[in-house]
């Protein structure tokens, strides 16, 4: 029985993946999990799975979750970075790191120096910091498997594969809910439109980001440590049925294509049982009634994808700070304090703030996020 660990269980990734370990409970035993602050939602998955590790951020100290676990001497984490003391004290097989946003990098830098496997959801630690994370598992004889579908699909098309056949990585994206709104109109975006993602389900801030298509953007940047491969070996394809995944492209001509329904249960499910498959009770694909399109991106309706090629090229810290000013700005958009226009006008505005041509410490990563969030309290 695999032992498992999941960060950030009480988000849309954590949630199906306590889902996907409940139809399975004979493959996998729950050992910890942890969350930012919602104390009612993680009671319950402790009632239920009773880990012997749970974290938390933030917790009252009359909640009934302290009781519960010193009744059945479950170890409780809490206060700042619980999440990361959880990484290290665990003993699990296989931790799974879905924390959204820049939280996730500590967490994701101490699983691969306990040594322990990582299904990694938390595309923002690579992003950031693959220039560290990436040696640092090599080091460590860490796999990371990759939980974006995205990610998956390349992932397992790659299994067998040489590196020196490969010519391009083709990541697909749906285009989000605005593929087709006029231009002219993106001024009124209300935050309960960007929500509305027409094929997937996700959290808020994942949400947002695929309205605007930053999230194809961190998953080129995640690509490229992820498969040691070069940006410009890599195109963004937009896909609006979301049943191609992902594609790669091979210099025979040739192609292998990841094929599925839009549901992340499946690219979980194969993240915890690799390098094994299982059966699951997701819906399957009626190929008779399939009619797949693929055109690309318009760079005027995604200036996002534009200016992440330029940061990559620039180098430096830039991309971190895009990626790190998102998180805050895409919160303000939800909190209706700016446009839907103005994320990436901000974007712009704080990456000139703050960059610099030098790679980021971790350190010098957690002195970014502060004096970035201290940016735009002031604001």
């Amino acid at each position: 029985m695999k032992k498992v660990c999941v960060l950030g269980s009480t988000g849309s990734i954590g949630l199906q993946t306590l889902s996907v370990l409940k139809e399975n409970d004979k493959l996998f035993s729950l050992v910890g999990i942890s969350c930012h602050s919602n104390a009612d939602a993680i009671y319950k998955q402790v009632k239920e799975f009773k880990p012997k590790f749970v974290a938390i951020n933030i917790i009252e100290k009359n909640h009934p979750l302290n009781r519960f676990c010193t009744k059945n001497n479950i170890i409780l984490i809490s206060g700042e970075n619980s999440s990361s003391t959880l990484a290290l004290k665990v003993k699990a097989d296989l931790v799974l790191n879905a924390i959204v946003g820049t939280s996730g990098l500590e967490p994701t830098i101490n699983i691969i120096k306990s040594g322990t496997d990582l299904a990694l959801s938390n595309k923002e630690s690579l992003v950031l910091a693959g220039h560290i994370i990436m040696p640092l598992a090599k080091k460590n004889n860490v796999n990371i498997i990759p939980v974006d579908s995205e990610h998956s699909a390349i992932y397992q098309c790659m299994i067998g594969e040489k590196k020196d056949t490969i010519e391009k990585i083709i990541l697909t994206g749906s285009g989000g809910p605005f593929l087709t709104r006029e231009l002219s109109t993106f001024n009124s975006i209300l935050p309960e439109e960007a929500l509305k993602h027409p094929n997937w389900d996700m959290g808020r801030k994942i949400s947002i980001d695929s309205a605007t298509m930053m999230n194809k953007a961190l998953e080129l940047i995640e690509a490229i440590w992820l498969f040691n491969i070069t940006f410009d070996k890599i195109d963004i394809v937009i896909h609006p049925q979301s049943i191609v995944h992902s594609m790669v492209y091979f210099k025979d001509g040739s192609y292998k294509a990841h094929l599925g329904v839009p549901d992340m249960r499946v690219p979980i499910l194969y993240a915890l049982t690799f390098p094994n498959r299982s059966s699951n009770n997701v819906e399957r694909l009626n190929f008779e009634s399939l009619n797949l399109t693929f055109e690309k991106p318009d760079y005027k309706r995604y200036p996002i994808l534009s200016l992440t090629e330029k940061l990559l090229m620039a180098g430096g810290n830039r991309v971190a700070v895009m990626s790190i000013a998102n998180d805050y700005i895409v919160q303000q958009f939800l909190e209706r304090k700016i446009t839907f226009k103005e994320i990436f006008t901000k974007l712009v505005e704080t990456v000139k703030k703050f960059e610099n041509d030098k790679l980021p410490s971790v350190k010098e990563l957690n002195t970014l996020d502060e004096n970035i969030r201290l940016y735009f309290e002031s604001k």
